[in-house]
């Protein structure tokens, strides 16, 4: 049968006895090459769970894959998704960790267990190169799973394993604690984790946004002070008047090449900048990089890059979450067929905070 894609009508697909649905990119990249498919229902193997999915979050990630900027030389097809949460429907023989009808999470990197990410490990990420969960069903090593913490729906689980991974480990590897300050650019998925978990762990917290209304909403969810970096172009000299003149401790820094200058600029000596995306990549000058980074030399700023993290760190921070009964925020919520229209929204950059697809 012919699968075609409309990113005005979404996608459909025949179902048949013996395969499940997929979102999955086939022959080029490209939206328009985002396809619901069908696939063979995987079968139960030793060592290994099948989780029913129940939902996916979206990543700027999954954008980039799916247009074939992350790495252009993925292997397709492809199925998309780089984190979900779903239902055990089944297990292989010798699976002790979980058992039918447990509530699980997918583990990004899936063979990063523990301890520091190896060149092996940070290439088992789910969505590329391996198949991603944006499956009905999927097969996990049972190691690559973990448990979701008892308040959350299967919705809201579906958010933590990249995003708030990376925005916990961040925080946790640049060592902030009370009395310390925080600023977190823009609005999407890592930063509003990263305004929760700095509030958590005693941070005052400041929040870039282009969006006083989204600056509004920032504030009712913990963030002490707020710039608006279109009225104030100079948003890294702003930050540091914000807390005396110093400079912040850390900044979560999410735009890349576009915005490094300003964050140093924002930075006390000695700080650090958590290096997570490269959404504003290309904005800024050669010179203007040249000076920030001779400036980061000479002030002894520590710039960190944050791959996500180990299944370790996730269960670390997912303990953090269930102890403060903490809830992600979710923008919208898309069903499977329009994953084509989800992405194009996450492009957009319009969103607060995750957008989940439900499977």
């Amino acid at each position: 049968m012919s699968l075609l894609p409309s990113l005005d009508n979404g996608l459909e697909v025949e179902e048949n006895e013996g395969t499940m649905r997929a979102i999955a990119i086939e022959n080029a990249f490209g939206l328009e090459n985002v396809h619901l498919v069908e696939r063979p229902v995987p079968t139960d193997v030793a060592g290994h769970v099948r989780v029913r999915m129940a939902a996916a979050s979206l990543n700027y990630r999954d954008y980039l894959m799916a247009i074939g900027s992350y790495n252009p030389r993925q292997p397709l097809p492809l199925i998309l998704g780089s984190d979900g949460a779903g239902t055990v429907i089944g297990t292989g023989e010798g699976v002790a960790r979980f058992r039918v009808g447990d509530r699980v999470m997918s583990v990004f990197a899936q063979d990063w267990i523990s301890g520091s990410p190896t060149t092996a490990n940070i290439r088992s990420t789910l969505g590329g190169p391996r198949d991603g969960v944006l499956a009905e069903e999927v097969l996990f090593p049972e190691q690559a799973l973990t448990p979701v913490p008892a308040h959350l729906s299967l919705e809201e689980a579906a958010t933590l394993p990249c995003a708030a991974v990376t925005a916990y480990s961040a925080l946790t590897q640049c060592g902030v604690g009370p009395g310390q300050t925080v600023l977190v650019q823009g609005t999407g998925g890592v930063s509003l984790f990263a305004l929760s978990f700095a509030k958590l762990f005693g941070a005052t917290v400041i929040v870039t946004s282009k969006s006083d209304e989204k600056l509004a909403r920032a504030k009712k969810l913990g963030a002490d002070h707020t710039i608006n970096y279109g009225t104030t172009p100079e948003w890294g000299k702003a930050a540091r008047a914000l807390v005396g003149g110093e400079g912040v401790d850390l900044v979560i820094e999410v735009g890349g090449a576009g915005t490094l200058a300003q964050s140093v600029r924002a930075t006390r000596p000695g700080g650090s900048i958590a290096l997570i995306g490269v959404l504003a990549a290309g904005s800024e000058s050669s010179a203007a990089l040249s000076g920030a980074l001779t400036t980061a030399l000479m002030t002894n700023i520590r710039i960190q890059g944050v791959f996500v993290g180990s299944r370790q760190t996730f269960e670390a921070m997912c303990a953090a979450i269930d102890a403060a009964r903490l809830r992600p925020v979710i923008s919208e919520t898309f069903p499977m067929e329009d994953t084509p229209k989800a992405l194009a929204h996450m492009a957009a950059g319009s969103h607060f905070g995750k957008i989940v697809i439900t499977i």
